[in-house]
């Protein structure tokens, strides 16, 4: 197999200066493959090459234009249930389905988008204070240039990045994304390929990074013809999602240069800062170089010869710092990695029920070993699992974690997608937003978060295949056993579903809405202004929790400066402890009038106790201690 060539996209169609286009298919179990459009009556004939490859240049295929293969299969009949012989199947490397998925696709030239860009280079990594958001609910009309007009308002909030669910084509117009099955293909409903474009230029003019979500471990099941061309997936290994994609057996290679090629796009021609690659303990592969090591090294050639930074942040179900440890020390060279565990004994701390995967935690001692270690379970026994789980992450940095006290995931993957602000109190809220704010990680946001939106965020799709729909139901009701839910769970395909989970900005009007949206925008402020809380080196952290009382104290120290956060996770007030407490600042108190609470400076005993109302965070400040 041939190097690939990080300057230019080899498979799909390409178009070259003088407006011709060169089309590369890898079609290994076809006989013959025609070139399709619908301008065009009779079929071109491709030409075929090494390790099934299909390749034609040709004039007759324009901007704009519909086309699509005919893929003739005389050897390998069985393969098919209907006029075996030949099939006509959209472009798997297409950018672009204008009429959404069916047989032909749509010929773009990322070429033609005129960048103002020049001087954004990327976002240095510690950075990053990200805002995860879905198109097709963070704003009434769910598309790119929707989220433009929102683009101020982040900016005013104090986000630096912002982290779009995938965009890769799934089937209708409604769906998180996760269901792709053209993973080059910008989603026809968001405004397709252009319109990303012009949202990534507009969002680095403003000073703002864009993380995109995509899926390499699986892909959806609706309008997922893969099988037609090659051997794409293996029965080596089977995931949730069925057979797991092929990066290890028999024809591999094409397959792992189909999603390098994917990744070297979405930074080359799409401008993308960081990716956020999806459950990468799903990815199946026992090759000599694993399939995540390839691609960071194809990525790195990239940033050194385009200047600019790309960062790859994988979410990881396995504490397993082999994935985020550097090429030169064995790892796969990931730039940082979600950690769940955080979000669980966040929540189970705040009284999440410990049920399903929360009963592994036990609230504010695991809290406190994860501001301190990030891993909870670096080699211990987990019960839930039941086998000792995890390693301990050594030698990585803070900026190597992302945490949140919500996610798409953790929101959306509840029965009926309540978010946090109806499930806790309004003080709770704010202790929540100051738990991650504070700790020595990279802080994520969930679109209206910041404001406790209360519309919920449940799952969606729009399947057309009948058997598949109540399958996708069957296994939602199937999946929330363990949290032993009794509701009847909503359904998936109902366009209301997806209405509910749009954003309510109108809320913003509401006193206690403007109130927390203030609250997060001190935060951010906060953490970027005070060097011991953007600073992020772990051996500079210590937190004790003190569990009869459910609080934990936060201790992070920077240079001259120190930050002490006190967390009262009680509903009741409590005394703690702060040495020197006359040397300290208050920065911030949770429960000031001016945050809809009830004082303005906290209270100080005789002895130097300070008393911390119920679900409350303190910041203080010291040059002194």
């Amino acid at each position: 197999m041939m190097q690939i060539d990080t300057s230019r996209r080899t498979i799909g169609l390409n178009f070259l200066e003088d407006g011709s286009a060169e089309i590369r298919l890898w079609a290994p179990i076809a006989s013959k493959v025609f070139l399709v459009t619908r301008k065009i009556l009779t079929p071109i004939q491709m030409e075929e090459q090494d390790f099934g490859y299909w390749f034609i240049r040709t004039d007759k295929v324009k901007t704009g234009d519909d086309y699509g293969f005919e893929i003739w299969n005389e050897k390998k009949k069985e393969k098919y249930t209907s006029n075996p012989s030949k099939l006509r199947r959209a472009d798997p490397a297409a950018l672009f389905l204008k009429n959404g998925i069916g047989e032909y696709s749509t010929a773009f030239n990322t070429n033609d988008f005129v960048w103002t860009d020049q001087n954004w280079k990327g976002l240095a990594q510690k950075d990053y204070i990200i805002y995860e958001l879905h198109t097709g609910t963070f704003t009434p009309n769910g598309d790119f240039i929707s989220i433009e007009a929102k683009l101020d308002y982040l900016l005013q909030l104090g986000i630096t990045a912002i982290e779009i669910m995938p965009v890769a084509q799934f089937p209708g117009e409604r769906n998180w994304g996760y269901d792709g099955v053209f993973p080059f293909a910008v989603q026809n409903s968001y405004g397709g390929p252009e319109a990303l474009q012009h949202l990534v230029n507009a969002c680095h003019n403003k000073g703002l990074a864009v993380i995109l979500d995509v899926v390499y471990n699986h892909m959806g099941p609706e309008g997922n013809y893969f099988n037609d061309f090659g051997p794409y997936f293996t029965d080596k290994y089977h995931t949730p999602w069925g057979s797991a994609i092929n990066f290890d057996d028999a024809d591999a290679d094409p397959v792992r240069r189909y999603f390098i090629e994917n990744v070297l796009m979405w930074f080359r021609d799409f401008h993308i800062d960081a990716l956020r690659l999806d459950a990468v303990h799903a990815i199946k592969d026992l090759s000599a170089q694993h399939i995540l090591a390839e691609i960071k090294t194809y990525v790195d050639q990239l940033s050194s010869s385009t200047g600019k930074l790309h960062q790859l942040f994988v979410e990881l179900d396995l504490n397993d710092n082999r994935y985020i440890n550097p090429l030169n020390l064995g790892g796969y060279g990931m730039d940082g990695q979600w950690i769940d565990e955080f979000h669980h004994a966040l929540r189970v701390t705040a009284g999440q029920d410990k049920n399903g995967y929360y009963a592994d935690f036990n609230g504010i001692e695991h809290l406190a070993k994860s501001y301190e270690t990030a891993y909870v379970y670096d080699g211990q026994y987990s019960p839930h699992r039941k086998k000792t789980f995890g390693v301990e992450a050594k030698g990585n940095s803070g900026e190597q974690f992302v945490v949140f006290s919500q996610n798409h995931d953790q929101v959306g993957n509840r029965m009926l997608g309540e978010r946090t602000s109806t499930l806790l109190s309004f003080e709770m809220l704010k202790l929540l937003a100051g738990a991650v704010f504070c700790s020595p990680y990279l802080p994520l946001i969930f679109m209206g978060e910041e404001y406790g939106e209360e519309n919920s965020f449940q799952f969606f799709i729009s399947h057309t295949d009948k058997q598949l729909l109540e399958a996708v139901r069957k296994g939602r009701r199937a999946e929330f056993a363990a949290f032993h839910h009794s509701e009847d769970t909503p359904d998936p395909q109902s366009e209301a579903t997806f209405n509910h989970s749009k954003l309510n900005w109108e809320s913003l009007d509401q006193p206690r809405h403007k109130i927390l949206l203030n609250y997060y925008k001190t935060l951010i402020a906060l953490r970027k202004s005070n060097p011991a809380l953007n600073n992020l080196n772990r051996n500079q952290v210590k937190a004790t929790a003190i569990k009869d009382q459910n609080c934990l104290i936060l201790n992070r120290w920077h240079e001259k400066q120190k930050i002490a956060c006190l967390m009262n996770f009680s509903n009741q007030q409590q005394q703690l402890s702060l040495p020197d407490v006359s040397n300290w600042q208050i920065l911030l108190n949770s429960d000031s009038v001016q945050w809809g609470g009830n004082e303005e400076i906290p209270s100080v005993s005789d002895q130097g106790h300070i008393i911390i109302n119920p679900e409350t965070i303190l910041i203080f400040t010291s040059d002194n201690v």
